[in-house]
């Protein structure tokens, strides 16, 4: 077997065929967009690479057959919050060879172990953790978008291989048309008639207030987490920008207590049921295919980025309000096609959030899983901290 380390475009393709021929006989495969793999190693498109490392090897068996692919990461921003300096493992794909599996993830850790780390989280991303995050080990359905999809055997090579769990991930899911339980239900209900409290979706046509709202209520809620930063306003006005050309404000809502911004749910429509027409390729004639769909149906799923209420607001009813206030809107207008709910992964590190999701009736349908691996085989090896 033979690593190649992907210095050229032709080599860079052939990095993101490797996972389309492993998977191409899978029928809940739905191929990423080329583009979307390539900006995360692009400097022009990745913020990050320019005071951040990475590196790509494709591993080729004795006849020159593409048989497995990673990547290595060095995040400036992330990689020395933790307990020791840890470096990021991603994009793995690999046949059902543990030496082959081996191969390619002794590449990444030497190559970490050369710039200073101590350890590797993997599969992770050179990125934020609502891409390319975790390896799938429960609930292997149609992936969303962004979101890893892999065969079951990956986690025995990623365990044999000696990785520990980190963190679990869960994708919830929950029908449009479901019912709040009554308790729910009556607590949703005194939020909605309690004055101080108001709930709307956002107005395309003042995107900057919505955008600092946003920034807001995530500041309160998600700063406090390892390895998270908080946002600042050029952050949150990218992510709002990169939303726009999928953007529905019909599904994106934000509760208010005494004018001021304490919660909101952020939904995209589920951009795989449009995206796996289109192979890959987002060109003219792959554009116009998705618009066809679009325009007939196709997209039947929302895809929820993130769920949040200020602190001082949980547990208070007011994440039932929102949905009850988002899901009227939603079930009672023909116009919107939207019949089910996959929410962005929620770590087993946020058991608050957890029940909050699962008060207002999401059940975990997926599992993702992120592994670290401690260079220092004697070191106590420990997970993500609770956040209490």
């Amino acid at each position: 077997m033979k690593l190649i380390e992907v210095t050229t475009p032709e080599l860079a393709q052939q990095f993101i065929m490797v996972q389309v021929r492993l998977y191409k006989k899978d029928p809940n495969y739905i191929r990423p967009l080329d583009k979307d793999i390539d900006n995360v190693f692009d400097p022009k498109k990745n913020k990050l690479l320019r005071n951040s490392e990475a590196i790509r090897w494709i591993l080729q068996d004795d006849k020159g057959k593409s048989i497995g692919r990673v990547a290595a990461f060095v995040n400036s921003k992330t990689s020395k919050s933790g307990n020791q300096p840890t470096g990021g493992m991603g994009f793995f794909d690999c046949i059902h060879d543990q030496a082959a599996a081996n191969m390619l993830l002794d590449a990444c850790r030497s190559w970490l172990k050369e710039r200073g780390m101590e350890a590797m989280d993997g599969p992770i991303n050179l990125g934020e953790r609502d891409k390319w995050w975790g390896v799938l080990i429960d609930g292997f359905y149609k992936p969303t978008y962004c979101m890893h999809y892999n065969y079951p055997y990956y986690r025995e090579l990623l365990e044999s291989y000696g990785f520990e769990l980190f963190f679990k991930q869960y994708t919830y899911y929950r029908s449009v048309h479901d019912d709040l339980s009554p308790e729910y239900q009556e607590k949703a209900q005194r939020i909605l008639q309690d004055p101080r409290y108001y709930f709307c979706h956002l107005d395309k046509n003042n995107l900057p207030k919505f955008t600092e709202d946003f920034r807001n209520v995530y500041n309160k809620g998600w700063a406090k987490h390892e390895g998270v930063k908080e946002m600042s306003e050029a952050q949150a006005t990218g992510i709002m920008n990169s939303l726009k050309p999928i953007l529905d404000e019909r599904i994106m809502w934000f509760s208010y207590f005494e004018n001021e911004p304490v919660g909101f749910f952020i939904a995209i429509p589920e951009l795989n049921q449009l995206f796996k027409y289109a192979n890959g390729k987002l060109d003219l004639w792959g554009k116009v295919k998705l618009l066809f769909h679009r325009w007939r149906g196709a997209c039947t799923t929302m895809y929820g980025i993130v769920f949040g209420i200020a602190p001082e607001h949980q547990g208070k009813g007011v994440e039932a309000a929102l949905i009850v206030a988002a899901g009227e809107k939603v079930i009672h207008n023909p116009s919107i096609p939207y019949k089910d709910l996959q929410m962005n992964w929620i770590g087993d590190f946020n058991p608050k959030m957890m029940k909050v999701v699962e008060q207002i009736g999401g059940r975990i349908y997926k599992t993702h899983a992120t592994y670290r691996y401690l260079f220092d085989r004697t070191k106590e090896f420990k997970q993500m901290p609770i956040i209490r």
